[in-house]
């Protein structure tokens, strides 16, 4: 938690002040708190979005219960080792104390209890057991769908606390793409025969946002063309975001990812540029990208040095020092940090504005809590930007920031009705170790080639504004100097006006050096989208056959098609432009024979 907000907390804790002398919670925690009060249940389960103030709320009930002496001690059960000693820090703030580094044995008598991992939790079940029959205890479940993550956690948090006097289960997201049950989650059952979890309190992302708890996201989703080779030895070009197999699609998107073509360089400086803008009204904005893996995280670590001319912080998660690393960063003004997942949920750095999604992981969970680093408010006007590749699935999910989710616990009949049907391999491989070696690197084997960037279009409010243009040019520029501080209504106004400048920009263009998207409707060649493919696939075979003849690289050839024909690159040029192109290495190919 940070110090930003730890002046809505409560200065009700044991030895400071009597209850009710607090300045005011916010309205949902004070919601939260009266629904609590009404029942005194047990069991508590508070759904509410990443950067709402979840440890605010946590924090005042376990003083409230201290203070009354219904409960004795508190245990705080956290996903990492980071976000626990982060609850340690967050409590001791305000007067509670808790040991993070606790394993065994009788606590200290000047601590009010322990903040322990799931992980710990099911090495050590009946330790904590013993823990709670001894002392009326208050165990506060972080982020408790973890506790569904293999049956061992489940069954042993379930062990572990089932004495327990009071549980209070916190989460940001309330949904798993497995069936397992969550320990001490009420599940109901619905009309149509499915058990789903039941909140006691629910505070969505829509209510934070109407509230000005949380930044609306700006999402900046970039395309372009995308050229690999399968371990078959096929050579595939494609445009990131076109229909296509979900084969393709996955190895499309690893190859933008990749740090050696041109797509992440390019989007890497869109990303810093537009930093640069937010930092004019918040000084100390950062930016953090989110990698897959380690040999990516300390690639893209470099590329962005060499864009800001600053120092990168990187934060890889079998780093003993990571949990410094970025509580060093919290507290800097430095620019960029790189991490591989580890910082995707829970981590409090408020100051980071803009995103970057660099990895494959696709699960809604990941996601939400991914974009949940960026949307913490610290006051008013506040935005958040997040760069996507234009990946159907993401942008999918930036469609349903809104959308509000609660646990399946019995799958539907049809898997084509499952939303989650295809999560369950995503999120095993989300929460494992980088490098444990599966296998899976095998199977999909496939070498990425080429790559470059397109801007697409920017979402922002469930509607979508701009079109294609590329890295570098005055459309895209028109996106990214968005000022960083601006009311939600402004941000939407702001859009529309960029979208209609670069609207009448793109008429004013000669039809030949005019992306297809960009010349009117009423101007357009009548050319279907299979036919445009077919043009692509075409004169991606002849530039292959080319390859051979000549022995010049793809890049080469295909460079030297846009210098002398004109135009962008294939994936987003017209049919004419496409034809023109053929021709040229037709005749080129003449020539040799």
């Amino acid at each position: 938690m940070s110090t930003a907000t730890s002046h809505h907390l409560s200065p009700a804790f044991p030895g400071r002040a009597p209850w009710g002398t607090a300045s005011k919670l916010r309205a949902w925690q004070q919601g939260a708190m009266d629904a609590y009060l009404e029942q005194h249940p047990r069991d508590f389960l508070a759904v509410a979005t990443p950067g709402a103030g979840k440890t605010t709320f946590a924090l005042t009930l376990a003083s409230w219960l201290l203070h009354h002496h219904v409960v004795q001690q508190v245990t705080v059960v956290a996903p990492t080792e980071h976000l626990k000693k982060q609850w340690a820090e967050a409590a001791a703030r305000i007067g509670i104390k808790l040991d993070p580094e606790y394993s065994a044995g009788a606590l200290s008598k000047e601590y009010h209890g322990v903040a322990v991992t799931y992980a710990g939790v099911g090495v050590r079940p009946m330790l904590h057991r013993n823990r709670c029959e001894q002392r009326k205890t208050l165990v506060i479940l972080d982020e408790i769908h973890h506790a569904g993550d293999s049956k061992s956690w489940g069954e042993a948090c379930s062990e572990a606390f089932e004495p327990a006097t009071r549980r209070l289960a916190l989460t940001g997201t309330p949904f798993r793409s497995d069936t397992n049950p969550i320990p001490f989650v009420t599940y109901v059952e619905g009309a149509d025969g499915i058990r789903r979890s039941s909140a006691d309190y629910t505070y969505g992302y829509g209510g934070a946002l109407a509230d000005g708890v949380v930044r609306p996201v700006i999402f900046l989703s970039y395309s372009g063309n995308m050229r690999w080779r399968t371990k078959a030895g096929d050579e595939i070009a494609a445009r990131l975001g076109e229909p296509m197999t979900k084969d393709a699609v996955s190895q499309a998107w690893r190859t933008a990812l990749n740090p050696k073509g041109e797509w992440m360089p390019s989007v890497l400086k869109a990303a810093d540029r537009r930093l640069e803008e937010v930092r004019k009204a918040i000084p100390d904005a950062g930016g953090l990208v989110i990698a897959s893996d380690q040999e990516s995280a300390r690639a893209y670590a470099k590329l962005l040095r060499d864009i800001c001319g600053r120092a990168v912080t990187v934060v890889l998660s079998d780093d003993t020092g990571a949990s410094q690393r970025i509580e060093d960063f919290r507290q800097s003004e430095d620019r960029w940090m790189v991490a591989v997942r580890m910082v995707s949920e829970g981590v409090d750095v408020p100051r980071l504005a803009v995103g970057v999604y660099a990895t494959t992981v696709s699960t809604p969970l990941f996601f939400a809590q991914a974009v949940g680093r960026f949307v913490r408010s610290r006051r008013r006007g506040e935005t958040a930007s997040v760069f996507l590749p234009t990946v159907p699935m993401l942008l999918g999910f930036a469609h349903e920031m809104e959308v509000e989710r609660d646990h399946v616990l019995d799958k539907p009949k049809k898997a084509d009705d499952d939303p989650y049907a295809e999560e369950a391999d995503l999120l095993k491989e989300a929460e494992r170790a980088e490098d444990e070696n599966t296998g899976e690197q095998e199977e999909l084997s496939f070498e990425a080639l080429e790559s470059d960037a397109v801007f697409d279009r920017v979402m922002y409010d469930g509607a979508e504004f701009g079109m294609q243009a590329r890295p570098g040019s005055e459309e895209e520029q028109d996106y990214l100097g968005i000022p960083g501080l601006l009311e939600p209504d402004q941000v939407q106004i702001l859009l529309h006006k960029r979208q209609a400048k670069q609207i009448a920009h793109s008429r004013k263009r000669p039809d030949a050096e005019a992306d297809l998207p960009e010349i009117p409707a009423e101007r357009r060649p009548v050319v279907t989208h299979k036919e445009l493919l077919e043009l692509r696939r075409k004169l991606n075979t002849m530039v292959g056959a080319y390859v051979h003849q000549s022995g010049k690289p793809h890049g080469v050839i295909h460079n030297e098609l846009r210098r002398l024909c004109g135009g962008p690159a294939s994936a987003e040029a017209t049919a004419g432009q496409l034809q023109t192109r053929i021709a040229k290495v037709q005749e080129w190919a003449t020539r040799m024979r």
